[in-house]
């Protein structure tokens, strides 16, 4: 018999799952695999609230290839050495997988590919509309500003729709004994994903996690809210966003899938307003992925090279407060708690928090980003950098660095009666709305009736400062 081995990773679904689907036509048994490659190496090194989706969405996978007539391998380590006890205890023949785009799994990957030749290794593209070498300008080199490359990609989606339409489920996943023992060896609880605290419940008791899951969210926000999509997004008090960031960063469900369900049969040129600015959201992760691919050290090193020299501050106090939800200004400790609470923010609020960090507080943004990394369940590599980037002035089609986010104006403007901020800092539940977001404006034995810090900044001293740092660098 022809056996294939199906190494599941950023793809944890069986519909529109190109590796499965060939595996499927093309050999008699398939045995499928997930390796958990916890090395500091790994570009997928996701933080902790994204393992704990991972657990997760592994046993949700896992019952899908039940109800298949399969079962799901899991096991931990070195992805190559793994890989080769595997072919020799299930008698392998071939091996498909679908690529990822981060620097290191590539390098990984490409390494494996040539180790295993013998197995005719077939990848596939599941993570995205367009690979990275595939939408560039006519020079041959990559995009660094987002309208243009989102005029070309989208182009080239209308131009070719059919290649982008989403695969089916495979009907059944043959498999045998063999598979079944092998399954016993080795299981998700022994992976060790899940830490030993009760954070992990209190936050997952906010989602539901898996491919079928995926498919409801999806469903959910294009029945009652991609109609106001373009307004409805800015508001944090609202869930208007589609939320479906944590199942595309697993792979539970697809942007094709998304794209297809959007559309449905028509050109991204003929979508109405609010479609547009959400298909546009998508395509922002696929250029994301397009940088990352183009400059490598983006995780570490800022595009724009002046910023190698920037003046940032060393403040672990001021860092403990920003990640603590403790800073005194009401929607960034909002926002912060949010993200610890559920392993989410709101995109606005991201913004919000990222700019009071590293331009109010002028801490350095990868301290940021590595937080973020640490405690999204959505903590995609490529967009969490690109947004800490953009956010600072340093990135690709960045927001200048002298646009600096007033967390009270933009309070004020997208969390008018200041729902939000009662949401997730119940100290101001009681606070009017002309002062929920300054609470400082408040009269003296107000401010000492509340259990709330005063600023760690004055937001227009410390803005200043930040204007000040910019002009040492910008030459």
């Amino acid at each position: 018999m022809s056996t294939a081995i199906v190494w599941f990773r950023q793809d944890l679904r069986l519909a529109d799952n190109p590796a499965l689907q060939a595996a499927c036509e093309q050999c008699e048994r398939i045995v499928p695999v997930f390796i958990d490659d916890p090395r500091d190496s790994t570009v997928a090194r996701i933080g902790a609230a994204s393992r704990v989706w991972l657990h997760h969405s592994l046993v949700s996978l896992g019952n899908s290839l039940e109800q298949a007539g399969s079962a799901l391998i899991c096991r931990q380590g070195d992805p190559l050495e793994i890989l080769e006890a595997l072919i020799d205890e299930c008698g392998a023949t071939r091996i498909f997988w679908n690529r990822c785009q981060d620097p290191v799994t590539i390098a990984r990957d490409k390494l494996i590919k040539t180790s295993l030749a013998a197995l005719e290794p077939k990848t596939f593209n599941a993570l995205l509309i367009h690979e990275p070498w595939t939408v560039l300008k006519k020079d041959g080199t990559p995009y660094k500003v987002y309208t243009p490359y989102w005029r070309v990609a989208s182009a080239a989606y209308d131009g070719d729709r059919d290649r982008h339409q989403p695969l089916p489920a495979p009907a059944s996943i043959p498999s045998d004994a063999v598979c079944r023992k092998l399954r016993g060896a080795s299981d998700i609880e022994g992976l060790g994903l899940l830490p030993d605290k009760s954070w992990p419940a209190s936050m997952m008791s906010h989602w539901s996690v898996g491919e079928q899951a995926a498919t409801t969210q999806l469903e959910h926000f294009l029945g009652k809210h991609v109609e106001r999509y373009a307004d409805g997004r800015n508001l944090p008090a609202e869930s208007a966003t589609s939320r479906l960031s944590p199942y595309l960063h697993h792979g539970e469900i697809s942007p094709r899938q998304i794209l297809a369900r959007l559309t449905r049969g028509r050109e991204l040129s003929a979508l109405g307003d609010d479609e547009t600015v959400y298909a546009k959201e998508v395509f922002w992760r696929e250029f994301g992925y397009s940088l990352l691919f183009h400059f490598p050290d983006m995780p570490t090193k800022p595009l724009d090279r002046r910023f190698s020299n920037f003046p940032w501050k060393k403040g672990q106090k001021a860092l403990q407060a920003w990640q603590q939800g403790r800073t005194g200004v009401p929607i960034v400790d909002a926002g912060m708690r949010e993200l610890y609470a559920t392993g989410w923010m709101h995109n606005r609020v991201r913004m919000i928090v990222a700019s009071y960090l590293v331009k109010n507080l002028l801490l350095h943004w990868r301290q940021g980003e590595a937080w973020f990394r640490d405690c999204l369940v959505d903590a995609d590599v490529a967009s969490n950098v690109m947004g800490w980037q953009w956010t600072a002035g340093c990135g690709a089609d960045a927001a200048p660095f002298f646009r600096v986010f007033n967390p009270v104006l933009q309070g004020e403007r997208f969390d008018r009666q200041g729902a939000y901020v009662r949401q997730w800092v119940p100290e101001l539940a009681d606070v009017d709305d002309r002062h929920v977001h300054q609470p400082w404006s408040l009269s003296a034995a107000a401010r000492a009736a509340l259990d709330y810090p005063e600023p760690l900044v004055d937001l227009k001293i410390s803005r200043q400062q930040a204007l000040d740092a910019f002009a040492e660098i910008r030459g």
